[in-house]
């Protein structure tokens, strides 16, 4: 009989010679930055320079998927990119005759423009003809363009829009057993859990009263624009209007989905338990898994499985906010669960909503409009103090890595236009703050690289933005492209300094550990502490146990900063510096190599700032 010892002596001899044979699994690599090209598809490898306002498809040209080329997708990739948003790529109402392939026109009085609105869905399980070089095998060029953008090393992200769909709407390629929004509907009625749509019983649509000047196609004769169309009952419109003669700056052109929402706000399906906002989406698939939900929610989830089967690799959700967050929970947890990974990108606005849904709707990423981009494009405008900054940042604390960057995008106005900044080059500060303050992936609009000041009358809406409603060329854009040699052959030479700056800027953040580890902003201190500091700049730093870095950002366009800039003491603290000279390098250019010197605890960096210029130094191991 063995001894108690001896039996404890064995086990701990047959413990320590399996934690031996079993080898320790190998260590993650830590996940960097993330990028998002956001590219308006049928505007991208347009090379046509008439820009007529309200032009044809002939007069004013398209692009093409195809013109999404290897090379093309190289030199976006080169860019510091890891994701693109191909923009607009879901079959939208337009207003070219594809009659020939089955598809039916489209009525110019609920229209936005020549080439129509992307968020204007009439077919989910299709893609835009106008992308097409042959509309019957648009979505076999669509399959080729994933794929080559697989191959060149990014993901696909596209739209869906589950708020509204065209008045239109027509699926002609539904799947086996997929029927059409709004076929199986009572039309008696206002609402019913399961109509997709809601509805005004007894009044007939009328198409607005147009006002400002307008004309659909700007007045050219066409012989749907007769400002009728045919819809009895009426529907709610996208936006809610709630008339059966929307107004001119209602959503006109679309109808809301309903989720189930009664028109006094009522829920008819299971509300989540404050209890998920900590759960995973597996716990919230689980959840969903055997309730009974409102007709909508099933369409839209077959939608995104459809095309995550197609190989994208996720979504950008249009206006989530005007949908029930249980929804998202339902539609993200079915995403996830068929693909981990998918990036789901949402624009929200409210940020009273911004937990609800980053918790609750399991978002992976939430546009940072409202705070930060606000913020910033009050100071690139001359007005706003960089103190807002690090409040801002200090309020997202909890949420910082799901609130994704921009400062432009298709619903924006261009950095450049003079209704903004009228200046590229203003932009390069924010740019550097943008990009680098935060965990959060970083989204730049084509065009934004080279200066692209969004000034083409297009035809429907106002210049300041590049239209989405219309065939029209980008100009600077243009440039780059040089007749689809992608190279940047055309580009003025502040156009390719612009460029390069983005490619250096961005290949950095996506290769910086310390851009995913801790932030702390020392702007306040040197306000106090740094003689001639003052709110047109905004310097912080990041770090982990491996890379150091401080970033210095001047925003104004006409003076020089000279500096002692202060890294205070808790900081030297956290690096576990001592006393001494470190060595910095300039990431960006390496035009300087400042030293941080660290005198009774406290850093300091002499160095001189030029206007809009930005550093940001890595501490030298």
């Amino acid at each position: 009989m063995r001894t108690t010892k001896g039996l404890i002596l064995i086990l701990a001899i047959a413990a320590l010679k399996s934690c031996k044979e079993k080898p320790k699994p190998a260590p993650q690599p830590m996940k960097k930055k993330e990028v998002v090209y956001q590219v308006f598809t049928r505007l991208f490898g347009n090379t046509n320079t008439t820009n007529t306002p309200w032009g044809t498809i002939e007069e004013n040209g398209v692009g093409k998927f195809a013109d999404f080329s290897e090379k093309a997708l190289t030199e976006i990739k080169a860019l510091g990119v890891t994701h693109i948003w191909y923009t607009g790529v879901p079959h939208h109402a337009v207003i070219n005759d594809y009659t020939e392939y089955g598809i039916s026109n489209d009525d110019p009085d609920v229209v936005k423009g020549r080439a129509g609105s992307p968020y204007a869905v009439k077919d989910y399980y299709n893609v835009d003809p106008d992308l097409a070089i042959d509309p019957s095998k648009r979505l076999e060029e669509f399959k080729a363009l994933v794929d080559r953008t697989h191959n060149a090393g990014m993901k696909v992200i596209i739209d869906i829009v589950p708020n509204h769909v065209a008045r239109n709407y027509e699926g002609k390629t539904n799947p086996d057993g997929v029927v059409d929004f709004g076929s199986s509907d009572d039309t008696s009625k206002e609402y019913a859990v399961n109509n997709n749509f809601y509805y005004i019983p007894g009044e007939a649509f009328k198409v607005p009263d147009w006002q400002e000047g307008y004309l659909p196609l700007g007045g050219e004769e066409n012989n749907l624009a007769d400002s009728k169309f045919e819809e009895n009952p009426a529907k709610w419109t996208g936006n809610g209007s709630r008339l059966a003669q929307p107004h001119y700056n209602d959503w006109y052109e679309t109808v809301k989905i309903n989720y189930g929402v009664r028109p006094d706000g009522a829920k008819d399906f299971d509300e989540l338990p404050e209890s998920f906002r900590e759960k995973d989406y597996k716990e919230h698939y689980e959840f969903w898994k055997d309730k009974t939900l409102p007709d909508s929610w099933g369409k839209f989830k077959d939608i995104a499985q459809y095309w995550l089967d197609f190989g994208v690799d996720g979504f950008r959700f249009d206006m989530a906010e005007m949908v029930p967050v249980e929804f998202w929970s339902y539609l993200n947890s079915n995403i996830k669960m068929k693909n981990p990974d998918a990036f789901l990108l949402a624009e929200v606005y409210n940020p009273a909503l911004y937990r609800d849904y980053i918790h609750k709707g399991k978002m992976d990423y939430l546009y940072d409009k409202v705070e930060l981009y606000d913020s910033i494009k009050h100071i690139m405008k001359g007005y706003g103090w960089t103190d807002h900054i690090p409040v801002v940042q200090k309020g997202m604390a909890d949420i910082e890595h799901h609130m994704l960057h921009f400062l432009e995008n298709h619903d924006e106005q261009r950095i450049a236009s003079p209704a903004f900044a009228g200046n590229a080059q203003l932009g390069k500060p924010a740019m550097v703050v943008s990009a680098t303050i935060s965990t959060s992936p970083t989204m730049i609009y084509f065009g934004q690289e080279v200066g692209e000041p969004g000034a083409e009358d297009a035809g429907f809406g106002d210049p300041t933005r590049t239209s989405i409603f219309d065939y029209v060329g980008v100009p600077h854009h243009q440039r780059w492209v040089n007749n689809k040699k992608f190279d940047g052959g055309q580009l003025t030479k502040e156009e390719r300094e612009l460029r390069d700056f983005y490619k250096r800027l961005l290949n950095f953040t996506i290769s910086s550990e310390a851009l995913m580890g801790e932030y702390q902003e020392i702007h306040f201190y040197n306000k106090d502490h740094t003689e001639d500091y003052d709110h047109r700049v905004l310097s912080f730093v990041r770090w982990t146990s491996n890379e150091k870095l401080i970033v210095l950002s001047n925003f104004d366009a006409l003076k020089n900063y000279s500096l002692n800039l202060k890294v205070p003491e808790d900081v030297i603290t956290k690096w576990e510096l001592t006393d001494g000279d470190y060595p910095l390098s300039e990431v960006l250019y390496g035009e300087v190599s400042p030293k941080l010197s660290v005198i009774n605890g406290q850093g300091q960096i002499q160095l001189d700032l030029a206007p809009l210029q930005s550093y940001i130094f890595k501490l030298k191991k």
